[in-house]
Order: C-alpha cells, then sequence, then structure tokens
C-alpha cells in the first residue's frame, strides 16, 4: 500500500533536493544548503513515518550530522527509532515497513532500532554511539519520550570521560591519516586541521555544558571574539569545499583527490587581475588556501583545548619563575605578561630555546600560544637581522632533542615563514607530481625530522648505516640548515637547487656561519639530487662512473652528508618509493666512492679479482670441488663479474656449473638477499624475444620489475637476473618460487607467439598528472652500443610493452636500470642492434617507443 507514496515522496524529495543545489550554485551559501537539504528530508520521513502508522508513543530521531541540522548533498542520513518498550511481532513488522520505506526513498539510511535503556547502555561503552546521541534531534513521534531519553542521557553523561576519549579517539584519527594536514589528498573532514577536529571541540564543550557555538565559547572566555571569527571562517571554507566535492563527485566524497581537486577549484572562479586562473593554477591556488586554513584549524584547536582540558581538570599551580618574560605553570611555559612579546621581540624564538634545554617543559600553555599566534606579524626584516634572534635560531637547530620538533612547531605557529620569508612562499604548497606526497614546506620537515631519525638509537634498526654515519657526524645541525633550503626554491621557475643554493649562502652569511660551514650547506643544497641520480641512473660497475663521483664529492665528510641527506629526503618526499632496492643502490655508490676518497684504486682489474675470490670463499662454504667453478666461469667475461655482486655470482655459479651447457632452459629463484623481493635467474640458450617473453610473464603474474641485469656468456646463453616483486608474496614465497620456477620455465621452453600486454590500467594520480612521455636514445662512449633513457607514467603492462618494441627491432639488451619514482618511470637501457645503425631505423624505432608510451 505504500509503494505510490514511495513514489511520490521520493520524486518530491529529488525535486526538491535539485533546487536547492540549484539555487546553491547560483549563490553559494553553504549553511543553508545543508539546513535546506536536511529540512526537506526531514519532511519526507516524517510523512513515511506517518504513513507507516507507527503507534505515536515512540519516536523518530535524528542523530549524527543529520540530527545537528546539517546534511551534505550525498551525506549518509543517520536515524535513530526510539521505542518506548521492546517490540513484539506486530511493532516489529511496522518498523521493518519504515525502514525500507526509507530506503525506496533512494536515500542511505543509516539506522538503529533501541529504547532508552539500551542508547543509554550502549552509549556508556561505545564513544562513536554517545557522540552521536549527543546531537541527537527529535523529527516526529512522542516528544515526552525524547525529552525522557535527553535527560537520562544528559544525566549519565561524564564530560571529562567524554573529554578523554574523544582526545584518544582524535589522535588515532590523526595517525591514520598521516598526522598532518598538508598530505597532498587530504579529507576536508577527517584529515587533522578539518572539519571534524573543530567538530569534536563543539562536542568536546556540549558535553560540559559550556556552549554550542564558536560565540558562547567566546562568550565563556574559551577563545577571544577574534578566533571565534576566524573558526566561523575557516568551517564555511571546510564546508563549501565539502559541498562542491560532493556535488562534483556525485557521490558522499570527502576526500579533495587528484582527479577531483581542479573540477573543484573551477567551481570557485578564482582570478588574477581579472582574468580566470587555468586549471592548474586554481587548484594550487584553492589547495594553498585550503592548507593555510587547516593550519589556522590546528593552532586555534590547541588553544581551544588546552582551555577547556584546564575547565575540565582544574589543577591550580603557583608558577615557578624561569626568567623576567616566562614561568612555568603545570609544566608548561607561560608567559609572565600578555605583552612580553610585544616588550620583547627576541622571545618568540626564546621559548622555543627553553623548550629545547629543558626536557620536564611539554609546551606552551595556551595564553602563551595565542599571544605567540598574535605577535607573529611583528617578525620583520629588523627582527631577522638582530643578533640576538639569529643566535636563539642557531641554538634551537643546534639542539640534539628539539631541532625537528621545534621546526615544526615554529612552522604551524607561522613564526617559521616570518623568519625565513622564502620558506613562508612554499607554506601550503603543491607538488604536482607522481612522487611526492607533501605540501613543499611539510617535505621540507619531514626531511629534518627523517634526519633527527638516524640520530636515535631506537631507530637504528631501520637503516642502521645511516644511524651510525649521523651519530659520528660532529655538526649534525648543518644538515638540518641543508635541508631547510633543499626545495625552498620549488615553484619559482629556473632550477630549484641553484636558487635555494643562493637562498643559503645568504642565510649562512647572515648568522656570521664559518667558511667551511658554508661550503658545506651550499654543497648539499646545489648536489642534493647528484647522489640519487648517480645510483639510479648510472652504471656502478663502471669505474669511471665511480671516480667522476668521487671527485665531484671531494671529501668523506662531504659524501656522508650528501648520503644522509639524501636518504632522508627519498624518504621524505613518498614512503611508498623507498624500499631496499634503492637503499643498495645508494649505499653500494656510498661504499664504492668511500674506497676512492680513501685512495684505494677502483680499477677493473682489482674489482675482478676482489669478486672472484669473495665468490669463491662463498662456494667452499657450499663444500663443493675447488675446481667445479673453473669451466662455467670461462664462459664468463668481465663484464659479468663487474656487474654482480659476490653473493650473485656464487649462487648462480652453485646452481649453474654443472648445467653450463644445459639444452633446456634453466629458471632459478631465491628471497632476495636485500630483503625485498625474489632473485630470479634465467639461464638458456639467447633468442632474440627472450627478454620480452620473461617480462610477459611478470606481467600476467601481477610481478613489478625492479631490477635486470641481462647478460649474454661467450658461449651465447643468456644469463639474465631480475628483482622482482609483488605485494604480499612473502605470505607463501616457498609457492610462489616453485610456481615461478616451474612456470617460467614452461614458457621459455615454448615457441608459442608472445601474448599481447595486459589491457593498460592507469592510477588516479597518473591519470590527474600525466607525464609528457620523453625518449633520447643516443651511443655510449665506446659507439658500439646505445644508450636509451626513457620517462613516462607508468601503468601496467608498460615494460612488456617496451620488450616487444626491442624484439621487433632485434635489440641485444645489455643492461636494464628500471626506476619507478611513485608512478612515474625513469628507466635506463644500454642496447644495440644492427637495424639501430641506420638513422631512419632509429627515427621509426623512436615513433614506436614513444606510440606505446603515450598515454590514450
Amino acid at each position: 500500500m505504500t509503494k505510490p507514496a514511495d513514489n511520490s515522496l521520493k520524486e518530491r524529495l529529488g525535486t526538491l533536493r535539485n533546487a536547492a543545489i540549484g539555487a546553491y550554485k547560483d549563490a553559494p551559501h553553504p549553511q543553508r544548503l545543508l539546513k535546506t537539504l536536511c529540512k526537506h528530508v526531514d519532511r519526507i520521513l516524517i510523512e513515511a513515518w506517518q504513513q507507516t502508522g507507527l503507534p505515536s508513543e515512540h519516536v523518530l530521531v535524528a542523530v549524527g550530522g543529520y540530527g545537528r541540522g546539517e546534511l551534505y548533498p550525498y551525506s549518509d542520513i543517520d536515524v535513530l527509532i526510539l521505542l518506548n518498550r521492546t517490540p513484539d511481532s506486530e511493532l516489529q513488522q511496522k518498523i521493518e515497513s519504515l525502514i525500507q520505506c526509507f530506503w525506496s526513498l533512494g536515500l542511505t539510511i543509516g539506522h538503529s532500532v533501541r529504547t532508552i535503556e539500551e542508547c543509554l547502555e550502549e552509549s556508556a561503552h561505545d564513544i562513536t554511539i554517545q557522540t552521536s546521541l549527543l546531537e541527537a534531534r527529535y523529527v516526529t513521534g512522542s516528544r515526552q519520550l525524547f525529552r525522557r531519553m535527553k535527560t537520562r542521557y544528559d544525566e549519565q553523561m561524564n564530560a571529562q570521560a567524554f573529554f578523554i576519549a574523544k582526545m584518544l579517539e582524535t589522535r588515532q584519527r590523526h595517525v591514520k591519516l598521516g598526522d598532518t594536514p598538508y598530505s597532498l589528498e587530504p579529507n576536508c573532514k577527517e584529515s587533522p586541521g578539518g572539519l571534524r577536529d573543530l567538530q569534536v571541540i563543539l562536542w568536546a564543550a556540549k558535553a560540559a555544558k559550556l556552549g554550542n557555538s564558536w560565540n558562547e565559547l567566546a562568550q565563556r572566555g574559551l577563545i577571544t571574539p577574534s578566533e571565534a571569527q576566524q573558526l566561523r571562517k575557516k568551517e564555511r571554507a571546510f564546508k563549501d569545499i565539502r559541498i562542491r566535492l560532493h556535488i562534483q563527485a556525485q557521490r558522499c566524497e570527502d576526500r579533495l583527490l587528484f582527479d577531483l581537486q581542479m573540477p573543484v577549484a573551477e567551481t570557485f572562479r578564482f582570478s588574477k587581475n581579472g582574468e580566470l586562473l587555468n586549471r592548474r593554477a586554481a587548484s594550487e591556488y584553492m589547495m594553498q588556501r585550503y592548507y593555510r586554513a587547516a593550519h589556522t584549524v590546528t593552532q586555534l584547536n590547541i588553544i581551544l583545548l588546552q582551555n577547556l582540558h584546564a575547565r575540565l581538570f582544574p589543577k591550580p599551580s603557583l608558577p615557578v619563575r624561569i626568567n623576567d618574560r616566562f614561568n612555568e605553570v603545570n609544566n608548561h611555559v607561560d608567559i609572565t605578561n600578555d605583552k612580553v612579546f610585544l616588550d620583547h621581540p627576541s622571545a618568540l624564538l626564546e621559548v622555543f630555546y627553553l623548550l629545547s634545554q629543558r626536557s620536564d617543559l611539554k609546551n606552551m600553555t595556551a595564553r602563551t600560544l595565542r599571544a605567540m599566534w598574535h605577535a607573529r606579524i611583528h617578525i620583520d626584516r629588523t627582527f631577522r637581522n638582530d643578533s640576538t634572534n639569529q643566535s636563539f635560531f642557531l641554538r634551537i637547530l643546534k639542539s640534539p632533542r628539539f631541532a625537528a620538533r621545534a621546526l615544526q612547531h615554529m612552522n604551524e605557529l607561522g613564526i617559521l615563514g616570518r623568519y625565513l620569508p622564502n620558506f613562508g612562499k612554499i607554506v601550503g604548497q603543491m607538488q604536482h607530481d607522481l612522487f611526492h606526497q607533501y605540501t613543499v614546506d611539510q617535505h621540507i620537515l619531514t626531511v629534518i625530522a627523517n634526519l633527527h631519525r638516524f640520530s636515535l638509537a631506537e631507530y637504528a634498526h631501520e637503516n642502521p648505516l645511516c644511524s651510525q654515519l649521523m651519530t659520528s657526524f660532529d655538526k649534525p645541525w648543518l644538515l638540518y640548515v641543508a635541508a631547510l633550503f633543499h626545495d625552498i626554491a620549488k615553484g619559482r621557475g629556473g632550477d630549484h637547487s641553484l636558487l635555494g643554493m643562493q637562498d643559503a649562502r645568504r642565510f649562512c652569511k647572515q648568522h656570521r656561519l664559518s667558511p667551511a660551514d658554508t661550503e658545506l650547506i651550499v654543497f648539499l643544497v646545489r648536489e642534493h639530487l647528484t647522489l640519487s641520480q648517480v645510483a639510479q641512473k648510472k652504471d656502478l660497475s663502471d669505474p669511471d662512473v665511480i671516480r667522476d663521483f668521487a671527485e665531484r664529492v671531494g671529501s668523506e665528510r662531504y659524501l656522508t652528508a650528501l648520503y644522509l641527506l639524501t636518504v632522508a629526503d627519498i624518504r621524505g618526499t613518498n614512503p611508498q618509493i623507498w624500499n631496499a632496492w634503492k637503499s643498495k643502490l645508494l649505499e653500494d655508490l656510498f661504499h664504492l666512492t668511500l674506497r676512492v676518497l680513501g685512495g684505494e684504486e677502483i680499477s677493473v682489474d682489482h674489482e675482478l679479482k676482489k669478486r672472484q675470490k669473495e665468490a669463491l670463499a662463498t662456494l667452499r662454504l657450499y663444500g663443493l670441488p675447488e675446481d667445479a667453478h673453473v669451466a662455467f666461469w670461462k664462459q664468463l667475461d668481465i663484464v659479468y663479474f663487474l656487474r654482480h655482486d659476490a653473493s650473485d655470482i656464487a649462487w648462480q655459479t652453485r646452481t649453474l656449473y654443472w648445467r653450463a651447457n644445459s639444452s633446456e632452459p634453466v629458471v632459478k629463484c631465491r628471497l632476495s638477499p636485500i630483503g625485498e623481493g625474489l632473485q630470479v635467474t634465467v639461464y638458456m640458450l639467447d633468442r632474440a624475444d627472450l627478454f620480452a617473453r620473461i617480462c610477459s610473464y611478470f606481467d600476467r603474474k601481477n610481478f613489478s620489475i625492479l631490477d635486470a641485469k641481462i647478460h649474454t656468456t661467450i658461449h651465447d646463453y643468456a644469463l639474465d637476473t631480475f628483482l622482482v616483486t609483488r605485494q604480499g608474496f612473502e605470505k607463501n614465497y616457498r609457492d610462489i618460487i616453485s610456481l615461478v620456477e616451474h612456470e617460467l620455465t614452461e614458457l621459455l621452453k615454448s615457441p608459442s607467439e608472445l601474448p599481447p600486454p595486459s589491457k593498460p590500467r592507469l592510477s588516479r594520480k597518473s591519470r590527474s598528472f600525466p607525464v609528457s612521455p620523453t625518449l633520447d636514445l643516443r651511443p655510449d662512449a665506446s659507439g658500439k652500443c646505445f644508450v636509451l633513457s626513457i620517462t613516462a607514467n607508468d601503468r601496467t603492462g608498460l615494460l612488456y610493452s617496451i620488450a616487444q618494441v626491442f624484439s621487433r627491432y632485434k635489440v641485444n639488451l645489455h643492461t636494464a636500470k628500471i626506476m619507478t619514482l611513485g608512478e612515474r618511470i625513469e628507466d635506463v637501457f644500454l642496447i644495440d642492434s644492427e637495424m639501430l645503425q641506420h638513422p631512419r631505423a632509429q627515427i621509426q624505432f623512436e615513433t614506436d617507443m614513444i606510440d606505446i608510451l603515450k598515454i590514450d
């Protein structure tokens, strides 16, 4: 009987909803839209309740955001069907009909059915339920039952326990979302500094009966009227963005995903000098506004939470004098009067120095934070040129305990960007690429935190070499300075390394650093990309590469500093792009360069003998005959021994020496010695399509190839080694090793044609930030081979597609440097082919290669 009415209600709700959203698009007013949508749903639910015929002694209650009277275009609608008794079968049937009716309206309903006693019992054990009931709002039914529930709920509320539970819940949420407002795809509702943080404040205040709005909190003295105004403004901005996200995505989407940022930014119609900004500029402008709003909310929340805590947990304590400007109150630094920062501007930095010197001081009081927040605008050129302030800043950097945290805190309070104006320009600046995870300022501070982490014994297991080097480095604070400036020139145009180097030199001169310290910092900023580029793109088996790099670095001190900064930089870019293979490349380059700087000769002959000696020592442990390796090694040239570690040589010799002339393919796997991935060796008579055939297998099995060493023996056997990985393979690696060995062997035996690559799948990020594919083909130093460098968006099947082009042009592959940076590949291949000796063939080869790199 209710179905025709349901259709009518559904159509009417759709019409009302579309009209409200249309009015919002014409004249954006976030709160008006949220209230209007809520009222429309109220009316429809009331009619559905009446049509279902539930007895009047029960009540329909709005809870959660809907209970707050705010409804976003695609948000869930949370309701409580509050009963005055346990339902019998007749009532249960009517409740089920009501819920079916709700769903038939096209609404996403989250419902619960409880009595008052059940509500109280559930909320006592579940902070989420307790919070949703805090905002319970009457919709229809028995007002008396609703008031009785609210009275019982209020009586049971323990404001102190509620506050503690919400703080723990907030902490867990922040950690889950990266513990920063500055991720490049923030959640405007849940991320630190977002809407949820504002709601937590109001929930805690409401539970303690201290106010239900920012104005009421200001009247109670928890915040100032100007702070209340700022919070209202930021809250409105977040609501506006969240509404536009829902409308643009046409779903409940609260994340500012890359593929939504530009469309959402376009709806704001940002302009400069009367002209609308293009899509990317509008997106960057919107995101910078978002980050600065989140930054403000984060700081005001700290002040509010401290004041709320003081009201809920009064702890009288007499101030203990620190000096004329500061007291200690409950292990927090407190200013002696409200004008301290105005009368003594240097105190803006002195307070951070105090925190760095005394481990008993946890933070600053709300009064100190508020005064600092308002006084920061007085940091100007005169302040920056003051020798006292410069001294305080350097002393903060030199603090072994607090430097990284101090700089983060100074950035959050707007102090760092004022003291270093060029740093202020990159606060909240997006990095539109495929591998950075944070804004520029947050990336820099994460790099500094990583450097500090190297000095802490509890994290030594993460990177033992870095911990060892950092512990013995005499002035680690110089690395912090270099990290501060290494990306400070991002977004200015030109080479950010050179521009940042100039900023660093000015800083060093202004702060009167010694010439030696200045040159180290300038070197690190200028060369901060060099070590990773050499390690990832050059042939480390070539002694000339190592000697050239050693000459560029110049000394062991400079090498150590550059290595530490490079590791911290890569790990601070995006945790997902750091892996054991990258770690090994950097570490290998470090040790090889260290040997050259120490006066050791790295010659081909020396390296050959060294690796053969180490490999033979390992082979003796296997119990092989003394001459077991001889016949096999006669088929291996010098290049093989230079490009393989001694452990790899020993493993492959042990596996293959008795099958050196096998007519069947040999495939052997083991867990990679570097601690990540599988090492796969293929040994068989060489064939033109071998590399493509191997890549086709890994493509079908969803393995990512991290590295490939391609070698042809003197008697024309292919001896190829791959480092591959796949998510979760460690759980049953023994079975996977057996499967790879069997299946790949069978594929290599087969004369069948190569299968087509998997259907290309681009990630959201790659679709939003496409990389223009580039290809560089040029002769190597010998003139016999070509170096092929490729940059493009990564995608499934890409390496296999490249390998198929190699096969068509009868390319012999000597080495492959497979480098994935986030979702961009930068691969380097050493190849030769008779076909490529002709210019026309080279042009066609490059054209075919570009075609398969393009994104359709």
